[in-house]
Formats: C-alpha cells, structure tokens, sequence
C-alpha cells in the first residue's frame, strides 16, 4: 500500500532525494568511465530510488510486524493504491528491457523485487502493510512495463538479446521466484485475510443497524409510538448480537438475529391500584407473552403468584416448559399489576433439548444424596442441564450443606459444575 507514503509527501521527497542520489551519482559514474550510456542507466537507477522510497517509507498500515495480508482484493487492478503501484513498478521494468534487452527477464526480477519488497514489509517493523493485492500490482506493472519495452525496441529495430534464452530464463527466474515467496509466506508469516475482515465487519455493521431498527420497533411497540429513545447499544456475542435500548418509559434488551427478548423493566415499577382478579391478571399476562415472547408460551404451564398486598399488590406470571416431567431450560416471568399493566419480564429463549429417558426416579436420587452427604434430602427437582457439553436430565438435591446433581439417566454423580445456560439460543 503506498498511499500513505504518497500522502505524506514531504518526507517522501526527502527520502526519494536522498536514495536517488546515493544510487544515480555513482551509476552514472561508473558508466561514465566505463564509457558506456549514462542517461538510460541514471533513470533506471532513479526509478528504483522511487521504488525503494515509496514502498519502505514508515507508516500505519495495521497489521503487525511477521503478518501479511494474503487475501486478493476484488479491485486489484482498479482502486487507486493499485493503480499507483502499477504505475510505480512499469516505468523502471521499461528502462530496464531498453538497457538489457531481456524484457521476460526483467520482469520476472521487476516480480522479484515486488515480492521482496512485501516481504521486508512484513518483517521489518516500520508499520508498512505486506499484501498479496499490492504484489499483484506491482508484477502486472513490471509486466506492462517490460511489454512496453520490447515493443519500443521492435519498433525501433533492435531486437531483444537471446529471446529463447530469455523466454526460458525470464520463466524459470517467475517460477523460482513465486515458490520462493510462496513458501516464506506459508511457513514464516502469519497469513491474515483482511478482506475477510473487511466483510465481516461490514456485515456486524449492517446488523447492528437492522437490530436496532428491531429493538427501537420493539420499543415503540411496548411503551407507545411517543416514547422518547434515550440510548441503544449492541454487544456481541459469536454470531449474535445482545441489543439494549433506554427509553424514558423504561428499558429492553433482546438477541439479534432470533429476535428473542431477554428482558423488559419499566420505569415505573409501582403497583397500580387496580380491580383485577388473579384469573383476570392471568389473562393479561397470557396476552402479552404471546405476542412479545410467543416462543416461551407455545407448550408452557402458566403459574401465578402474588407479590406484595394492599392496593398496590401485582402477580408474577411465570411459564415453564416440562418434558416427561424433566423441566426444560425455557423462563418467562411476567411482573402484572392489578390493572393488567406489565411492569416488566425476564425470559430465557432456548430450543428445548432432546434429552436421553429418565431412569433414576426421585426416591432413588434421594437415597444417592443421603449416601454422599450423610444427612436426609431436603428437596428435589428435575431439570434439564448442559454437562461437558451435553444436555442432560439431572437431579438436584438439596440436604441443607450443599446440593447433590445426579444424572438421572445414569444415577452417577455429577461432581463438575454444570455448564451455564446461555440467555438465549
């Protein structure tokens, strides 16, 4: 990448100045007492100068030192930093073909110098970017460049030296020289595909976009078309997005892409001084799972039970999902108030797990508590867990020192911790 050399200009005038010098005043030196053409010598020498200053001059490219960036970009040949770098590299390969008069040669060397030159920018920690997109470039410039010359010397007359040998050498030399960059690249320098990244942050860009027109949606949908949205924010999570949003009514949060909520609380958590009965705040309740969070309703027991007394006494509306008596990793519970409002919910939204047959009933799993513990269970319940990876029906039973987890399809116990469970799946 040389638009950031080409951009800060002073300095790469000042290095092209100073490298010119060093490599043109002796070339045109020494072929001045060797009495041979100094003027195609001189401005190949000044070409290379270019190269040199402009391909190595430090930068900020973003990767660090020992990587390079082995994706080809879909605007190899047409985006501005290729284009100068084709422009950069034909110049010095068409001098080049004019002085030797090898121009399948010269640009396999042209080819060589663009490789070693990534190479060293990789390497040589001076925040330069080494790029397969900038390689390509740079060779198709050197083959322009070396095109262009022996078309000049056919026009002119002068037939290039040895074309056979120059054929066989020019491809030989492309050959090595390929394997050779090829094989330090793959075995020396961490390959990174930045155009990958490119595109994926691009796609983690266009949905968060579309998550938050979902949960700003949502927003208006649960606390009205006038509620004022104060802040959203997304995290990621693997392939999904946890997204929040504050509101001056109250807050949600949700997964994208599922479109799962996980939890809303409204500002107002008091109770209203309603008239509805529990069956009546049941109904309520039903109503606003099923259209916010119909996933954890479809197959639920619904339980209610009271919070608080008085005028301001609300329920809690839970659904929970069962599976051959084994309760499943499914949550919904609903905050209600007496006047049917719901103050808020919280939900884990997980497919329900295929889980091997229950074999160990609960006298049993007691009996294996009380051996580990010594001491007589004081309660049981069967639920679905995560263990080593697995979903599995377990046993927890609790004796007052700690809480025994049996597998309740084997009846051995499980003495690691079982996994935790996601929010949402």
């Amino acid at each position: 990448m040389i638009e950031a050399s080409v951009s800060a200009v002073p300095r790469l005038l000042a290095s092209f100045l100073i490298i010119a010098t060093l490599l043109a005043v002796p070339t045109a030196l020494v072929a001045k007492a060797k009495k041979k053409p100094w003027p195609l010598r001189t401005a190949l020498a000044v070409c290379l100068a270019g190269i040199i200053a402009i391909t190595l001059l430090p930068g900020n490219a973003g990767l660090e030192p020992g990587q390079c960036d082995t994706s080809l970009s879909s605007r190899a040949f047409t985006s501005a930093s290729s284009l100068l770098n084709i422009a950069l590299f034909a110049p010095g390969a068409f001098l080049a073909s004019l002085l030797f008069r090898r121009p399948v040669t010269v640009a396999a060397l042209f080819g060589l110098l663009s490789g070693t030159v990534e190479l060293i920018q990789s390497v040589a920690d001076t925040g330069r970017a080494c790029t397969m997109t900038d390689m390509a470039a740079n060779s198709t410039g050197a083959v322009l460049g070396a095109l262009a010359g022996a078309a000049w010397l056919y026009m002119r007359r002068q037939a290039p030296r040895s074309p056979i040998r120059d054929l066989f050498w020019g491809m030989g030399l492309a050959a090595v020289s390929a394997a050779a960059v090829a094989g330090l690249v793959h075995f020396r320098i961490d390959s990174v595909d930045v155009a990958a990244k490119d595109d994926q942050r691009q796609d983690f860009t266009e949905s968060a976009i579309a998550a938050d027109d979902w949960i700003t949606a949502t927003a208006k949908g649960i606390y009205g078309k006038d509620v004022q949205i104060l802040e959203t924010g997304s995290e990621k999570h693997g392939n999904r997005l946890r997204i929040t949003v504050n509101t001056n009514r109250g807050s949600i949060s949700g997964w994208w892409p599922e479109k799962d909520l996980e939890r809303v609380w409204s500002s107002s958590t008091r109770g209203d001084e309603g008239n509805l009965n529990q069956e009546e705040v049941a109904t309520a309740a039903d109503k606003y799972a099923r259209k916010w969070i119909p996933k954890n309703v479809a197959g639920s027991k619904q339980r209610i039970r009271p919070i608080g007394d008085g005028a301001t006494k609300a329920y809690v509306v839970s659904y929970r999902r069962y599976s051959d008596g084994v309760l499943l990793p499914m949550r919904l519970d609903l905050t209600v108030t007496t006047t049917g409002r719901v103050i808020g919910f919280t939900a884990r939204t997980i497919k329900d797990p295929a889980l091997p047959p229950v074999t160990v009933d609960e006298a049993k799993a007691r009996a294996v508590a009380k051996a580990a513990t010594g001491l007589p269970a004081e309660s049981a319940l069967l639920l679905a867990q995560k263990v080593d990876g697995d979903w599995r029906p377990i046993w927890l039973v609790g004796s007052g020192k700690e809480d025994i987890a049996i597998d309740a399809a084997t009846g051995e116990r499980i003495t690691n911790e079982p996994e935790p469970v996601p929010s949402s799946v």
